[in-house]
């Protein structure tokens, strides 16, 4: 069975997430690690508080570290390589390091770098983001484009599902979606929790600091193709997408579109939650979906694939 995994992005943190992982991978999620980061990334994870998990420059490397670490556990564990990668966000990062796109350590100090760019950039000036809830992207996109012809700064951010789409501007353009969303054409807006306007020009900072890391990693061509989600298709110029993908709206229900258009018929989320597993249940219909958020669950996985 060709199958692609699915690695978390922001928002899928939880305190007391990757415990597992911490006792079984030491040498990902130790002291090599805590030199990299210039803090204890074991702390975070043992003993880590909701507030220091909502923070951007924290909850990145953390994410992306126990989702790599569950990854070397699957690979351990499950012989047939992957046919694709994708990663929401973030964890585009962690697809292209389980692709050997990049090694682990450099690519948790690149992960730091675009956590504490982005936290850098919200607070430059207030923005935030909302999750538009029963629209389709024609809709989204003619409501963020009717917003921005009137003065103001509203912008997609995010196709994560069918009728889950994300818009991001600025504090003002958000109130006023979640007020007029259902005149708008959906049925509401729900602003979340998040530190600002991400994936859209309010993280234009950002994108030119990250450029600057970017251009020290030397990067490698994937073993297994890595869907972009500034773009849906498979990643050829890493550094460059990886800048673009700050700026740009994450394509992830095209991304997973894609994949399975392109013979993928079984998708795994690998790390914690289980956000991506529920995006490509919802937007590939007939495709098998498994989650592995903790060791355990690797043995169901590879019990499937044993069997086809």
């Amino acid at each position: 069975m060709r199958y692609a995994v699915l690695f978390p992005g922001q928002g899928s943190q939880d305190v007391g997430m990757g415990a597992d992982v911490l006792l079984a991978r030491p040498d990902l999620l130790g002291s090599s690690a805590d030199e990299v980061l210039g803090w204890s990334l074991r702390e975070i994870i043992s003993d880590g508080s909701e507030s220091e998990l909502l923070r951007t420059d924290r909850a990145q490397p953390v994410l992306y570290a126990i989702s790599y670490a569950l990854w070397s556990e699957f690979r351990a564990l499950v012989d047939e390589s992957p046919a694709a990668a994708a990663g929401h966000s973030l964890g585009e990062y962690t697809a292209l390091a389980a692709a050997g796109a990049v090694g682990y350590f450099e690519g948790l100090a690149l992960v730091a770098a675009r956590g504490s760019a982005m936290a850098d950039a919200a607070k430059l000036e207030p923005s935030a983001m909302a999750a538009l809830v029963g629209a389709d992207r024609e809709t989204a996109e003619r409501i963020a484009l009717q917003r921005r012809a009137t003065g103001g700064r509203l912008w997609v951010a995010s196709y994560n599902a069918p009728g889950q789409i994300v818009l991001a501007g600025g504090v003002e353009d958000i109130e006023w979606l979640t007020m007029e969303a259902y005149d708008l054409g959906a049925r509401r807006a729900i602003q979340l929790n998040v530190a600002a306007a991400f994936h859209s020009p309010f993280m234009a900072s950002a994108m030119n600091t990250l450029r600057d890391a970017l251009e020290i990693v030397d990067f490698t061509t994937p073993s297994f193709p890595v869907y972009a989600n500034a773009t849906a298709q498979q990643i050829s110029d890493i550094p460059a997408i990886l800048a673009q993908q700050l700026v740009s709206a994450v394509h992830f229900t095209q991304s997973l579109e894609q994949m399975a258009a392109d013979g993928i018929e079984m998708f795994v989320h690998i790390g914690p939650g289980d956000v991506t597993a529920g995006l490509a249940k919802r937007s590939v219909k007939d495709a098998l979906v498994m989650t592995v958020s903790q060791i355990t669950d690797i043995l169901a996985v590879q019990d499937v694939l044993t069997v086809q």
